[in-house]
């Protein structure tokens, strides 16, 4: 039994080089020294729950969360339920509320964290997390980086227009540059892959549900995006095939997009 926990605590480790950003590619036997066993505890979140509120005055988290695997964690503000962060396997959520760095600077309105789909994460202890910090210079580095990615994903947001093309391609350009940077995508394929319902799309576009279909369905029609070719993927799977055509769908105006229909 004892032996398997080990193996099981050791899995987890080898798991986190493997595919978290944060420790991609770490030595393992370095990195036990910080993750003892005791914090090694794979979680459960499921779908449509609120993990917490970040942003709240004077109030902080008391761990970073690891996305291990499946899921899709989103954070929403208030009081217009837009979606300003996404966050998917591979990445962390929680920096912004933890008691050091800039969680001590970042300010903002409250926003409620939740776990759209039901996910798998580790939770490491803020002191660990601030430890590492402050040990290791490819780790503070890791750090600066998942900082900037978020207000680049919100920079992107923020050119989200009216004209529902733009506005979806505005969500799908962060995303990519989100999870290229992180190392997560593209796939072997050259093809980027995400789970992303419409409901997602429409809370983060401020775009109604059905316009979202029609963008959708214009942009399979000229070729931005393809069908899954696994017929068991997820109906909300995504997969873009020209990210460069995408990139002018996000910079034109309603003149240059000749596939949509409504002027």
């Amino acid at each position: 039994m004892v032996k398997s926990r080990q193996k099981a605590e050791l899995n987890l480790i080898q798991r986190l080089i493997e595919k978290n950003f944060l420790f991609r590619g770490m030595e393992e036997g370095w990195l036990e020294e910080y993750l003892s066993p005791s914090l090694l505890k794979e979680e459960k979140l499921f779908s449509n729950r609120p993990i917490y509120t970040a942003f709240r005055p004077d109030e902080f988290i008391d761990g970073l969360y690891l996305t291990l695997d499946e899921g899709l964690v989103i954070m929403r503000s208030a009081p217009l339920d837009r979606i300003i962060a996404i966050t998917y396997p591979g990445g962390c959520f929680g920096l912004h509320s933890l008691r050091f760095s800039f969680g001590l600077a970042v300010q903002g309105f409250p926003s409620l964290v939740e776990a759209y789909k039901t996910t798998h994460v580790l939770k490491i202890p803020v002191e660990t997390i601030q430890r590492l910090y402050e040990e290791s210079e490819l780790f503070r580095q890791r750090y600066y980086l998942l900082f900037e990615l978020r207000q680049k994903f919100q920079y992107h947001l923020l050119n989200c227009s009216t004209y529902p093309p733009q506005a979806v391609a505005s969500l799908l350009r962060a995303l990519i540059y989100q999870e290229r940077e992180l190392g997560n995508q593209p796939n072997v394929q050259g093809i980027y892959e995400f789970d992303l319902p419409i409901d997602v799309i429409a809370r983060a576009c401020q775009l109604n549900q059905r316009t979202v279909e029609q963008v959708l369905k214009g942009m399979h029609k000229v070729g931005l995006l393809t069908p899954p070719k696994n017929a068991e993927a997820s109906t909300d799977l995504l997969c873009i095939v020209d990210p460069e055509g995408l990139k002018e769908v996000y910079s034109a105006t309603r003149d240059k997009v000749s596939w949509w229909p409504l002027r």
